[in-house]
């Protein structure tokens, strides 16, 4: 140890300081502070390092003019890991000095200190010295010059503040040391996050849950003996149904990596034990710090693998139809940079990805941006979310509830040498939202017959541009089931389980009408005959029978489900509202439902097992008395015969 303290502070005693002592003429008159001087580079040879802070000490009381003696005693304060007494030291002797070459070492490390204050205007003064002073190292010029930038930026944010009012979250959520990566389902009823007692490596971090009761967060419990372990788990993320967890863990027996990302599914009240998400999604480095869509289907993630861009950087993997992932892709640019990009959360809308990085313009160390998806499937440059959020600390990880009014996020306090992590909830500021917004659609499977709870499957299409969304399934003990819902779409969303008659359901969040949460049970009919349901995704212009586009998300459900079930065959029936003629509205429902049958026939369905029927006005669901009961008697049906 003391050998390589010796061989730093050489390196440090031979920088600007040293060479200007041999080659120039001290700026003391005093020559008892001279001695003194040189008596401190006989005591740093002894390693005596206290000794040689004294002596440079009684050289400035001696001369407090004595410049080159603060620049020596910075050097060593440097070398010995004090940052508060470097900065004393270099502060008083640079400013005693004109401006010279030789010190460019002096000029980076004030600002360096200046940076790390968050004062940005003497940090930049001092790195555009150290540029006028021609240094011959690239990186560190390279990074000069990035920060003289960061500081420019962080100044004018600091003009420009966003109006972000953080509150600590009340009641028991704080009782740790330290808590950190908030996260909530979908429906915001249930808070989880890391916490652990203390900095000590024998306190054990472990994820906690917490439930919304009456407005307030009840105290946290360990979200299961199954998950929480002597091994650190922490950074868990959550479906937005509350049923898939992805967390990290370091050190288990089944390690692959450093650390690595694991799965955990909950039925009833009950989670899994936690498997390793394996070999094709985690790597031999650090992975951690994942991000769950609200379907728990696309996985965003921090790792440090090789064919990366930076030391950290956001990776993806996506869930294949038979379960399995597939192996992470790089994000890439523009999110990634070749700096420290880390912390993702993908917001339930899947528009816009928050994460932390220092390697875009920023206010130094770890800052939060923000980008949005476009349409090519491309992410946004990233910004900046600005100050107060981002300071010259590091920031932590960030969530944004799905409706874009609530926010949590974690932030560091150091007091008397103690440090805490404490959580925070905020309205979140109109520049920080989501690219759109979102709320839920929640409810259980049951038996339509029996009205027992089932295992169904739950599927939310976009209809305009036929692509699934997202894909869930109902719990088997109690049939719940939660999908989120985005403004700006029209939705087909599909409930279907083996040996029952496929739930077809529309929602249209096309126009600018408030998001509110849908509560929407669902009950499946077995096959068997007589049994029928509405087909409620299928479009047709007024008075016309040419089926639009957007029906086809449907019409290939209906393909489906005939394969699916081979021996079955049906009636599609067309029905209208009582408006115009009964004859027209006879025509009309008719050639509606032989449009259906024609598609399905075209498409690979014996037309043996569909028949085609036209009943008009004559069999309505609803008194014909509103436009609304009036759309509810314009329908397709489909019924086993």
């Amino acid at each position: 140890m003391f050998k390589n303290l010796l061989f730093a502070f050489l390196l440090i005693m031979g920088s600007a300081t040293l060479s200007l002592a041999q080659n120039r003429q001290l700026t003391t008159t005093s020559k008892k502070a001279e001695n003194l001087y040189y008596k401190a580079d006989e005591y740093a040879r002894a390693r005596d390092f206290d000794r040689a802070l004294n002596a440079l000490s009684e050289a400035t009381q001696k001369d407090p003019n004595f410049a080159e003696a603060y620049l020596k005693a910075a050097n060593l304060y440097k070398m010995m890991g004090n940052k508060a007494a470097t900065f004393e030291q270099l502060q008083k002797g640079l400013k005693l000095l004109p401006f010279h070459p030789a010190f460019a070492n002096e000029y980076y490390n004030l600002a360096e200190l200046y940076f790390d204050k968050g004062e940005y205007t003497p940090a930049r003064e001092n790195y555009e010295l150290y540029i006028k002073a021609k240094p011959k190292n690239v990186k560190l010029i390279e990074h000069a010059r990035q920060q003289i930038k960061a500081s420019e930026f962080a100044a004018e944010a600091i003009k420009n503040p966003v109006d972000f009012k953080p509150v600590r979250l009340a009641g028991p959520i704080n009782q740790f040391g330290l808590q950190y990566f908030p996260y909530t389902t979908a429906d915001q009823q249930y808070f989880i996050y890391t916490a652990r007692a203390g900095i000590r490596p024998d306190q054990d971090e472990d994820i906690y849950i917490s439930q919304l009761r009456n407005g307030e967060w009840q105290a946290p419990v360990s979200i299961s003996d199954n998950i929480n372990s002597p091994a650190n788990e922490g950074a868990g993320t959550i479906s937005g149904d509350g049923k898939t967890l992805v967390f990290t863990s370091c050190n288990r027996p089944d390690s692959q990596g450093d650390c690595d990302l694991y799965i955990s599914f909950r039925t009833g009240n009950e989670w899994s034990k936690p498997q390793n998400m394996g070999n094709t999604v985690n790597s031999k480095a650090w992975d951690s710090q994942p991000s769950l869509s609200a379907d728990g289907r696309t996985l965003y993630f921090t790792s440090t693998r090789g064919g990366g861009i930076g030391k950290e950087d956001v990776w993806v993997s996506y869930l294949n139809q038979d379960g399995t992932w597939q192996k992470p892709a790089n994000v890439g640019e523009p999110i990634n940079s070749k700096g420290r990009d880390m912390a993702p959360f993908i917001h339930v809308s899947g528009s816009t990805l928050y994460f932390v990085s220092d390697g875009h313009p920023g206010m130094g160390g770890l800052d939060v941006f923000m980008a949005s998806l476009e349409q090519k499937k491309k992410w946004s440059q990233p910004k900046n979310m600005g100050y107060p959020l981002n300071t010259h600390s590091d920031e932590g990880s960030l969530f944004i509830a799905p409706d874009n009014k609530t926010g949590y996020y974690s932030r560091q306090h150091i007091t008397d040498n103690n440090v805490s992590i404490q959580l925070y909830s905020f309205v979140v500021p109109e520049v920080w939202k989501s690219k759109t917004k979102s709320t839920y659609a929640q409810g259980r499977v049951f038996d339509a017959d029996t009205k027992k709870p089932l295992a169904g499957l739950v599927q939310l299409y976009d209809v305009v541009a036929d692509t699934l969304l997202q894909q869930v399934k109902s719990d088997k003990l109690n049939g719940e089931y939660t999908v989120v819902l985005t403004q700006g779409k029209q939705y087909a969303l599909y409930v279907s389980a083996p040996k029952y008659m496929l739930n077809s359901i529309s929602f249209d969040y096309t126009s600018e009408k408030a998001l509110s949460p849908v509560a929407l049970d669902v009950y499946l009919k077995p096959i068997k005959a007589g049994a029928a349901i509405v087909l409620n995704n299928l479009f047709f212009d007024t008075n016309k029978y040419t089926l639009e586009k957007k029906s086809k998300t449907e019409l290939d459900k209906l393909i489906a489900f005939m394969r699916q079930n081979s021996a079955v065959q049906v009636e599609i029936s067309g029905h209208t509202d009582d408006v115009g003629s009964d004859e027209a509205n006879q025509l009309l429902s008719e050639r509606r439902a032989r449009s259906v049958v024609e598609y399905l026939a075209n498409n690979g369905i014996a037309k043996a097992r569909i028949n085609f029927k036209g009943y008009g006005e004559s069999k309505p669901i609803k008194p014909n008395t509103s436009e609304v009961n009036r759309q509810l008697n314009r329908r397709i049906e489909m019924r086993v015969l």
